[in-house]
């Protein structure tokens, strides 16, 4: 893992220097030992006028697989430099699938060129493919699975093999069908190449294999691979006919996604958004989220401001009371993140969310007597006063019982509303913990000290 880092390092570094002082050799140089994956994290790691000059170095040949690796937020920055005929002759050698990733992305007036340069056969497989939902299998399967009839010999097989002269990358099986193109199992290449001629595929074939409906979602088809160690599988649709194939290279982007998405989410930023965009842009996008936790920090505010007068009179209180409310805070994070982690994976659902919010309530009952002891104990000798260590004690039990609860709830309630947890669980959560903390610390407190 370092090793790896530290080469990206040093090539960043080196492509920075040619940059700056103009020495396209040296950049071809580097570019011409690297994969389509690593120069689109190259240019997603320049500013943007490095990014374009670097942009303008990256052979022809490659620029469609490497538009198709970098995030959307710089696939439009590099799409603005180009002439619509660099863009179509970019986008000339991708599947169907990979078209489809790009092809909303595309100017219209070059979409409409994309699609006029196209056979008939390439526009229909494109058409259906932007007909499925974005976040589907239909989105990320390849249509080039090879698919052969169970009537037929290996022998024919092969023959078959030999004149279309390649097979499509990543195929470890051939895909098999009746005559109406209806799925019926696979054909692994290893039992073609070592089974005898004769024998027919009918009877090597499996049967009993994993399909993938084409509307299954793209996080249920890569948990699918991730349970069952998948290297490939067919897609059909409801009628049960061939449609394509997934493969695990396919299912690797999907994971990765989703992880940026959720690393992202957790701060309120868009998991597309370019680290080296300009600054009013960045601002823009950034400044929803603070507003919206400012507004939450002004009802917290509101809060503290209720109990003045217990504040004025015990200066103990305005001490202690960042305590009740970072605790709560600290354990309803790791509720949070777990639920979050929970739902992603598919592992929480009716069926034993009420069990999971017992389990939470049990831990933060254990924690919460726990460290209010603890807290308390340092309060009585700091303030020598038995009542702020049973109010604080008291007021932490409270908040950690909350927050645990809502650790749980608020991502449940937010899936149930579609909308991401992990993008405005944290602020909810932040709120909700403040909120509580600060309330039962204060009106405790007014209650048996004033």
């Amino acid at each position: 893992m370092t090793e790896i880092t530290e080469t990206f390092e040093s090539q960043l570094s080196r492509i920075h220097r040619a940059l700056d002082d103009d020495r396209n050799d040296e950049v071809s140089e580097v570019l011409a030992d690297l994969e389509p994956a690593e120069v689109a994290l190259l240019l997603e790691s320049l500013p943007l006028g490095e990014r374009i000059k670097l942009w303008d170095q990256v052979p022809t040949e490659n620029d469609g697989e490497v538009l198709l690796h970098v995030h959307d937020e710089v696939r439009s920055t590099l799409i603005e430099d180009m002439d619509p005929e660099e863009i179509v002759a970019a986008t000339a050698s991708l599947d169907t699938a990979d078209l489809a990733e790009l092809f909303e992305d595309l100017p219209r007036q070059v979409a409409e060129d994309m699609l006029r340069s196209m056979d008939e056969l390439q526009r229909t497989r494109l058409q259906e493919t932007l007909s499925f939902e974005e976040d589907s299998a239909g989105r990320i399967m390849r249509t080039d699975a090879i698919g052969v009839r169970a009537d037929v010999t290996l022998e024919t097989v092969q023959r078959f093999l030999r004149w279309k002269e390649s097979i499509p990358d990543n195929t470890d099986s051939l895909m098999v069908v009746d005559r109406t193109g209806h799925f019926m199992g696979v054909l692994p290449l290893a039992r073609l190449v070592s089974s005898d001629q004769e024998t027919g595929v009918v009877e090597l074939m499996d049967a009993d294999v994993d399909v993938i409906q084409v509307d299954m979602k793209s996080r249920d088809v890569a948990t699918l691979f991730q349970t069952h160690d998948l290297t490939s599988a067919p897609v059909v649709d409801n009628a049960g006919m061939l449609l394509g194939r997934i493969v695990i290279d396919d299912i690797v982007d999907v994971i990765q996604e989703s992880s940026e998405q959720a690393l992202m989410n957790m701060a309120g930023l868009d998991e597309e958004e370019d680290l080296f965009a300009p600054v009013l842009p960045s601002a823009k996008r950034r400044a929803v989220w603070l507003g919206i936790n400012l507004l939450t920090a002004f009802l917290a505010a509101w809060v503290i401001g209720q109990f003045e007068e217990a504040l004025s009179q015990v200066v103990a209180l305005a001490v202690l009371m960042p305590i009740v409310a970072s605790m709560g805070g600290i354990a309803g994070s790791q509720t949070l993140t777990l639920t979050i982690r929970g739902l992603a994976l598919g592992q929480i659902s009716r069926t034993n969310s009420n069990w999971l919010l017992r389990k939470e309530v049990g831990i933060a009952i254990l924690n919460g007597i726990v460290w209010a002891l603890v807290v308390a104990a340092i309060a009585v000798l700091w303030f020598q006063s038995l009542a702020i260590g049973a109010i604080i004690a008291a007021a932490l039990v409270i908040n950690m019982i909350a927050a645990g609860m809502c650790g749980i709830v608020i991502p449940l309630i937010l899936k149930r509303m579609n909308i991401d947890p992990a993008l405005s669980g944290s602020v909810i959560l932040t709120t909700v913990t403040d909120v509580v903390g600060f309330m039962s610390f204060l009106g405790l407190a007014t209650i048996f000290l004033l």
